[in-house]
Formats: C-alpha cells, sequence, structure tokens
C-alpha cells in the first residue's frame, strides 16, 4: 500500500546468526542451547501441567483451566487457585532464582563448586531472616530485607577474606565452607535463645519447603526475579567475558570491577530472596547450571536454561515428595539435600582429578 512500511522478514545469516533487515539487529542463535531451552521449557510445561491435574482430588486439563479462567467449580477453584497453583508457581519462581544465582557465582570464580550453598550466601540469608523471624517477629517483607541483607553481609565478609587473592580457586571453596560453618553455629544459637514455639518454626523454616505457601510468597519472589533477572540477562555477555579473565575482558572494553559487583550483588539478591520465602535449599544453584553446560556444551554461562533446569529440579523434586510420599508431609529441602549431598561428592571428586591432571 502507498506510504506503508513492510517489516523486513527476518533472514538467517548462517546457523548462528539472524538479523532484522538491513543494517538491523543481529541475533546469535546457538542451535544446541535452543534445542535445551525448549526441551527444558516442555518438561517444566509437563511437571506443571502433572501437579496440577493429580493429588487427592485428580482434575482433567479442561476442570484445571476452567478454574484457571474462573469458570471452573467451586471445589476445582479451590484446589487449583488456593492450594496447587500458588505452590507450583513458587517452586519454579524459587528454582529459577537458586539456578541463575548459582550459574552467575559459578561464572565469577570460575570454578564450579562456586555456588551460594557452600560459599555460605545461603546460610547468610537464613541469618537475616532468622534474626527478623525469632527476634523481630517481622512480616514476610521483613524477613525478605532481612535474608537479603543477611546474604549481601555474608558475600561482603567473603570478599574482604579474599581481597589480593582472587575469587578463583579451592581457597575460595574452604574460605566459603568456614563462614557457612560459622553462620550455621549463628542459626543454631539463634534457635537456643527462641521460644518453644519460635524455635520449632524456624527449625522447619530452616529444612526449605514449599508447603502452605500462598500467593503472597509467589507474588513475592516473581516481582524480585522480574527486578533482577533482565539486568542479569542483559549482562550475560559481559559476564562470558568476565569468566575468559580479568586482562582479556578488560581488552575486550569490560569494566571487571562494575561488572562483578552488580552481577555479584544479583546474585546473592537472588538467592537471598528465594531463601526468605522457602528457607535454604540446597543443590539447586550447585547443580543446575552444571548439568546445562553439560547439555549445552557451552563454555560459557547460559542463564536462560539455567533458570528453566532449577525451575524444572525443584518443582520436580516437590511433586515427587508429594506424589511418592504421600500423606507424609516431607520438605522439598530433605530430598533436595540428599541428592545434593550425592551430587557434590561426584564433583568433589571430579574437580579433585582435574586439579591432578
Amino acid at each position: 500500500m502507498p506510504g506503508s512500511v513492510d517489516t523486513p522478514a527476518p533472514r538467517v545469516i548462517s546457523d548462528r546468526v539472524v538479523r532484522i533487515g538491513p543494517g538491523g539487529i543481529s541475533l546469535r542463535v546457538r542451535g544446541r542451547v535452543f534445542a535445551v531451552t525448549a526441551l527444558l521449557l516442555l518438561a517444566l510445561v509437563v511437571v506443571v501441567g502433572i501437579t496440577l491435574t493429580t493429588g487427592d482430588l485428580p482434575l482433567s486439563v479442561g476442570e484445571v483451566l476452567k478454574a484457571l479462567t474462573g469458570n471452573g467449580s467451586a471445589s476445582a477453584d479451590f484446589v487449583v487457585n488456593t492450594l496447587r497453583m500458588p505452590r507450583i508457581l513458587t517452586a519454579v519462581f524459587v528454582g529459577a532464582a537458586l539456578a541463575v544465582s548459582g550459574a552467575i557465582l559459578q561464572s565469577l570464580t570460575r570454578n564450579s563448586l562456586g555456588s551460594p550453598d557452600i560459599i555460605g550466601f545461603t546460610n547468610g540469608s537464613a541469618v537475616g531472616a532468622l534474626v527478623v523471624i525469632i527476634v523481630l517477629h517481622g512480616s514476610m517483607t521483613q524477613i525478605a530485607f532481612g535474608a537479603l541483607v543477611g546474604g549481601l553481609a555474608t558475600a561482603l565478609a567473603v570478599n574482604l577474606l579474599m581481597v589480593g587473592r582472587g575469587l578463583q580457586g579451592f581457597r575460595l571453596v574452604v574460605i566459603g565452607i568456614g563462614v557457612s560453618a560459622l553462620l550455621l553455629a549463628v542459626n543454631s544459637y539463634l534457635i537456643t535463645r527462641a521460644t518453644f514455639q519460635e524455635a520449632l518454626e524456624a527449625q522447619a523454616w530452616l529444612i526449605g519447603s514449599l508447603g502452605n505457601r500462598l500467593w503472597t510468597h509467589a507474588n513475592a519472589i516473581g516481582l524480585a526475579l522480574a527486578v533482577l533477572l533482565p539486568p542479569a540477562f542483559l549482562l550475560s555477555r559481559r559476564l562470558s567475558m568476565v569468566e575468559m579473565g580479568d586482562t582479556t575482558a578488560t581488552a575486550l572494553g569490560v569494566d571487571v570491577t562494575r561488572t562483578r559487583t552488580i552481577l555479584l550483588i544479583i546474585s546473592v539478591a537472588l538467592a537471598a530472596f528465594a531463601t526468605a520465602v522457602t528457607g535454604p535449599i540446597w543443590f539447586i544453584a550447585l547443580a543446575a547450571p552444571q548439568v546445562v553446560r553439560g547439555l549445552t556444551r557451552s563454555s560459557g554461562p547460559v542463564l536462560l536454561p539455567s533458570a528453566l533446569m532449577g525451575a524444572v529440579l525443584l518443582a520436580l523434586s516437590d511433586l515427587v515428595v508429594q506424589r511418592v510420599f504421600a500423606p507424609a508431609l516431607l520438605p522439598v529441602g530433605t530430598a533436595t539435600g540428599a541428592i545434593g549431598g550425592l551430587y557434590l561428592i561426584w564433583l568433589l571428586i571430579t574437580e579433585s582429578r582435574k586439579s591432578r591432571a
């Protein structure tokens, strides 16, 4: 039509680059990463679907869709929108947050053991949250703020202990384990100073659970992801350069100090908000990024597939503890902790063999 401007159709320049229009935006597409991302997204949809349709009150897909659109029966609406949907969304969001946090930290430290679980950020967040729960008797918002402060304080302490030594190597892991043990002792002390009821609540929270999670929990971690993930994805290319080493990254025009600081804050904040919502949940931040790197065969961080892998792992773990161990109320943190312990042993053996090679 006269006066109209046709939008140029995307055209493939190679098997890795897509360009929209002459002189337009170029997007690098890696086929294997795209395939893994699509499969993880499909797996997540399947796990969510099974979670919503199975249980004490089985529902069909049609009944679930009607309940989600407000056209279902009263019983289906209660089961889907009050019991199951907030819990599964919390699992998806927390899993994604932990996985991205671990992926960022492992890239910054250039160490597969560099996760918030090992270095102590998770226990630091737990200390901040427990102070609010036991000492200040705070609300959900205040608990989240306390967890964030505790995680950031732990990150600052670890950085101070590593001044002049760099962020790589087993030295960081050893320092992180020491800091984590110290913080675990602080958690135990706080529980001993609490009343019996407060101690029970705190101990149950420390195990890590998705039970009784409401829309307030899902909305809180969802809002945190909406704020923290976009800058993390935007900085992912710089993160890949930082992983090459400070000298190389600087030569490529990256402000290493600023990039590392921003990404470290994002990583700690993601782990802190996730911990505030569910309590400490192990294994996800450690394993999800490594599993994704193995599947995609990528040498650099792949944040979006890592987020999906974390969401799938935590949602699937919660589905298993709900359906396989029913009617026992097994916290999901118990299941992920057991699997994570085995994975950590295997990872330590693998890293030890690499260091001797």
